[in-house]
């Protein structure tokens, strides 16, 4: 069935059955919606865009004292051009964080890499604690939409708890697109790696997300998350749920576009398990996409190192 609109979830209303099973519609079926109610105000989503702004108005040369260039572990600022997606060039600025954690002393895995400190703009001293007290909130609910998600596909509750029972990996972006005539693509067509992704986006629209082979324009709805099913509970619910492309325009000259992007996962060290889903799911599931050219792995870190890489290839050669 096409739609119009992205379907909307209440977060209050997942201890409900309806809801529920709407939830499971929309990850099934769509790979994406809004979530709405979800306990964090318009207040304290417009003071994150704040100071997302406040950080992008620096001067270039204060971001790039915390440029991904010195983070062996993928943390800190892009600036426009200095991200790949697909194979192309994107038109946006950035600065990514991760769990705050020591590097470990020595490597024992290629993935431990992504394990380390985030960098912080010494010019923006409360951009750290806003930024970090927003991740702890977000994987709070990112963690009870899970086990609503798990209820919803006929298994426990607490299925996929222990793939984090340590505390999930989390990697987060606030994002700057610049209006451009240079490029359309402010992010090229990608499905994202982890368990879950969340999206706060400013007044201005430009995300598209594909459904039955066309592109619809996500318009931004005020308060809400756009959540969206990644690889890993793909591939936990053996395509049941479904993984989306999306993608974003980029801004027409003259306007910009700033969004906050989450992304929750599995721990680093774990091993995505496949749930056992009621029959008829399993009659219905289409399968786990696959693509030659950037294979799905159920190792945790091993699949999150692999996206990191492509996307960052210089990531820490200046460290």
């Amino acid at each position: 069935m096409a739609i119009q609109q992205l379907p909307i979830i209440s977060y209050k209303q997942l201890d409900t059955q309806a809801e529920r099973e709407r939830l499971l519609w929309a990850a099934s079926e769509v790979g994406f919606f809004y979530l709405v109610e979800h306990g964090l105000s318009e207040a304290d989503l417009d003071a994150v865009l704040r100071v997302s702004r406040r950080f992008f108005a620096l001067s270039q040369a204060a971001k790039e004292q915390v440029s991904m260039a010195y983070s062996p572990h993928f943390r800190g600022y892009n600036a426009v051009g200095q991200e790949v997606t697909a194979g192309a060039v994107d038109m946006r600025e950035q600065f990514d964080w991760m769990n705050e954690e020591p590097a470990p002393k020595q490597l024992q895995y290629d993935w431990q890499r992504v394990i380390g400190p985030n960098l912080w703009p010494a010019a923006l001293p409360p951009l750290r604690e806003q930024l970090l007290s927003l991740t702890l909130r977000q994987t709070e609910i990112a963690v009870t939409l899970l086990r609503a998600l798990c209820q919803a596909l006929g298994v426990a509750w607490n299925a996929l708890d222990d793939s984090f029972r340590d505390g999930p990996y989390t990697h987060s972006k606030i994002i700057r697109y610049p209006g451009t005539e240079a490029s359309s693509q402010g992010v090229g067509a990608h499905k994202d790696p982890g368990y879950l992704t969340f999206v706060l986006q400013d007044q201005q629209s430009g995300l598209e997300v594909e459904h039955q082979g066309e592109w619809l324009d996500v318009e931004p709805l005020s308060g809400s998350f756009v959540v969206n099913i990644g690889e890993l509970l793909e591939l936990a619910s053996d395509g049941f749920l479904q993984a989306t492309n999306h993608r974003v325009r980029a801004p027409k000259p003259g306007t910009e576009r700033f969004s906050v992007a989450y992304f929750m996962a599995a721990q680093l060290d774990a091993t995505v398990p496949v749930l056992d889903l009621p029959a008829a799911m399993k009659a219905k599931s289409k399968g786990v996409s696959t693509d030659p050219n950037n294979p799905l792995l159920s190792q945790v870190g091993e699949n999150v190192l692999k996206g990191r890489v492509r996307s960052h290839p210089d990531a820490g050669s200046l460290s």
